[in-house]
């Protein structure tokens, strides 16, 4: 992409949308309305709404360097960003963690429901994004959130400071570092299967950590799962495409009795809930 100075925004996203769409990018508009936004220091909505607004100076080499990243290097845009939203919050994120998915979201939803100032454990935080989301929608709650990666500590406590939210940091594998009673347990836990071929944006730049998980991608929950069911009533885990039968087994086998299903906007069965009763016990 090559921009003179002073050119106006629609030429330039027009030049930017044809490097980062010849890249493979599903969104390439999006993509190059975010970082231009991002550049100029404006909403996205100013972008078509100002007529006058044009690209120049210092801004013209700040978005072609962004652009080629975005195009030839496939960095994920959040990262090129350094945020991604994520319902009501705004993270910080880089590549020491995970990119927050919408379907995640529905992990955060599954929780909304817990009784009043009940104690919950989430599981591989990454960025904290679905403790922070509980933290934020439900600040009774009292939030533990772990994670086996310093880094990603690093990256949530940050992200817990700067937004002000109350959240207990815990470096452990799975729930190793949570001492005392819990009410729940909420995980999105790494459920790709070793091998499996990603986009580019993924399998260059995102912790495999936090993706791969054995032959079948159900190494984490195999092992979550009774963990959780011996230490709190209330296990929500999010799930790959085709997972949730086997996970729902599993948490079955473990003693959670109400198990249920929610799927995400695409139909896909992607978040599973086991539930546990006084009465199971």
């Amino acid at each position: 992409m090559t921009i003179s100075a002073g050119v106006p925004v629609r030429d330039a996203l027009d030049s930017a949308v044809v490097a980062i769409g010849a890249s493979g990018s599903e969104s390439p508009r999006l993509d190059a309305e975010l970082l231009l936004a991002h550049v100029l220091g404006v909403g996205r909505q100013q972008l078509v709404l100002d007529r006058d607004l044009v690209v120049a100076g210092p801004q013209i080499r700040a978005y072609q360097d962004l652009v080629r990243r975005r195009a030839v290097e496939r960095t994920p845009v959040a990262y090129l960003l350094g945020t991604r939203g994520f319902r009501h919050i705004e993270l910080a994120v880089d590549p020491r963690v995970l990119v927050p998915r919408p379907e995640t979201e529905h992990l955060v939803e599954a929780a909304l429901g817990l009784p009043h100032g009940a104690r919950v454990a989430d599981i591989g935080t990454g960025s904290g994004a679905v403790a922070l989301a509980l933290a934020d929608e439900r600040p009774d709650l009292r939030v533990v959130a772990t994670d086996i990666s310093a880094d990603a500590l690093a990256v949530a406590g940050g992200n817990a400071e700067r937004l002000g939210l109350q959240v207990e940091f815990a470096q452990g594998d799975l729930l190793d570092a949570v001492d005392g009673p819990l009410d729940a347990v909420v995980s999105n836990p790494p459920y790709v299967e070793d091998g499996a071929a990603l986009p580019p944006d993924v399998a260059r730049h995102e912790p495999a950590g936090a993706l791969f998980a054995g032959a079948d991608g159900l190494d984490v929950y195999r092992r979550l799962v009774p963990q959780a069911a011996a230490r709190a009533p209330f296990l929500a885990v999010e799930v790959g495409a085709g997972q949730a039968g086997v996970v729902g087994a599993l948490m079955r086998a473990a003693g959670f009795t109400g198990v249920q299903t929610h799927r995400d906007l695409a139909g896909i069965d992607r978040v599973v809930v086991g539930i546990r009763t006084s009465d199971d016990a």
